[in-house]
């Protein structure tokens, strides 16, 4: 990897990269994709005096240049056009846009390229040694292909910043997918790629878009073997889902052995997610960056780059769920019992539903699932599956 610059003894623990035009990446009032939730984090952080003004960091617009890392011009120029209200219908079809999923909304380039600037940003702090870790919870836009936009991501910023990372640094990267949805877009940019490895934990794709993610998909040619998918039946609750994970985040970094870890943050696992069908609590996501920060430590001298991803929730899981992000980059102690009060007078006003008023769910948070060992056996065959490889180099 090419050498660092910047003076570690001036290094912060973490940076949150944030400014409200990334709350411009909006397709209409009533889309599940709804940037407010980065606000309900923010805010929540600093209600627990968890984050102060000097930790955070404005994004800066990724360039049609660095877009070009993983995208087509014509892509480009085709968003740039229906964000203008110059493009047909058809036309706009042909590049995923003015779908059901991802339509067209004002500014739809200046937006989306704002949202992967972030994360170049959050890259930049990291790889020059001003900072340890880095959060872009604007970024995880992780369905966008080189050639079309899908599944409510028009740009995909990991893709951008993965290359960006290999071309001005030199570094070897592992992408680390914890959305309920599988990671295809990120997938298949470096699905021949040796010097990017691909691990995603999802809900298999038998019921839920996009319906990859397959433990066969292993990467191609000289990338094969670098793709590593981890498909979780339907109903799976916390400990196979916390299993599925420390143990593939432990043994897919010995083998890949990165320079830096990507990790894209999705918050649609719990149960409350109106869009998948897992039984995750708040447990998993006080588990996900704890872990990422001590692979990061110990296999990277602690470079982890961390984005946002979906999750649909957005009152009474994805604030809760991703001030755990900053917590950790931040090594402080897990918090436990109510919410800030002043946090949740303020927001229960506007919320259409109640708010969870403490860091944990409720108990019983649903009935107990009557085919547990079940789906428990079924993961656990599925992860011996995906990792066979590793355990039985040929």
């Amino acid at each position: 990897m090419a050498k660092r610059t910047g003076n570690r003894s001036m290094k912060k623990d973490a940076v949150f990269i944030y400014s409200e035009d990334q709350l411009n990446y909006s397709f209409s009032d009533d889309h599940p994709f709804n940037q407010k939730r980065i606000v309900l984090t923010i805010d929540l952080l600093k209600k627990m005096n968890a984050i102060q003004d000097s930790d955070i960091i404005a994004p800066r617009i990724a360039t049609d240049e660095e877009l070009l890392l993983a995208h087509d011009a014509k892509l480009i120029d085709a968003v740039k056009k229906a964000g203008r209200g110059e493009i047909d219908d058809s036309t706009a079809t042909l590049f995923g846009i003015g779908t059901e999923d991802t339509p067209v909304f004002p500014n739809m380039h200046e937006a989306s390229a704002m949202l992967v600037g972030g994360t170049l940003t959050a890259v930049d702090e990291v790889m020059s040694g001003r900072a340890r870790y880095a959060l872009n919870l604007g970024g995880g836009l992780h369905h966008g292909f080189k050639n079309r936009a899908s599944g409510f991501c028009v740009y995909n910023d990991s893709s951008v910043a993965i290359k960006y990372l290999q071309k001005k640094y030199g570094a070897r990267v592992l992408y680390v997918d914890t959305d309920a949805h599988h990671g295809d877009g990120v997938q298949w940019s470096f699905y021949d790629d040796s010097e990017a490895c691909t691990l995603s934990i999802h809900e298999t794709g038998r019921y839920l878009f996009p319906g990859t993610g397959k433990v066969t998909e292993r990467g191609n040619g000289p990338g094969y073997g670098t793709s590593f998918n981890f498909p979780i039946d339907a109903f799976t609750e916390d400990e196979s889902f916390i299993e599925i994970y420390r143990t593939a985040m432990k043994e897919v970094t010995e083998f890949f052995k990165p320079d830096v870890i990507l990790t894209q943050n999705g918050a649609d696992a719990h149960y409350f997610d109106p869009l998948t069908h897992l039984y995750g609590s708040m447990d998993i996501y006080k588990e996900i960056p704890k872990v990422a920060r001590e692979i990061a430590n110990e296999y990277c001298d602690g470079r982890w780059i961390a984005v946002g991803g979906g999750g649909y929730d957005i009152w009474r899981v994805v604030p809760r769920a991703w001030a755990h992000l900053w917590i950790a980059m931040k090594e402080d102690s897990v918090p436990t019992g109510p919410l800030p009060a002043e946090w949740l007078e303020r927001w229960q006003k506007e919320a259409p539903i109640p708010l969870i008023p403490t860091w944990e769910d409720p108990e019983p948070l649903y009935k107990p699932i009557p085919r547990k060992q079940e789906i428990e056996e079924k993961n656990k065959q599925m992860l011996d599956q995906a990792l066979h490889t590793l355990r039985n180099p040929t």
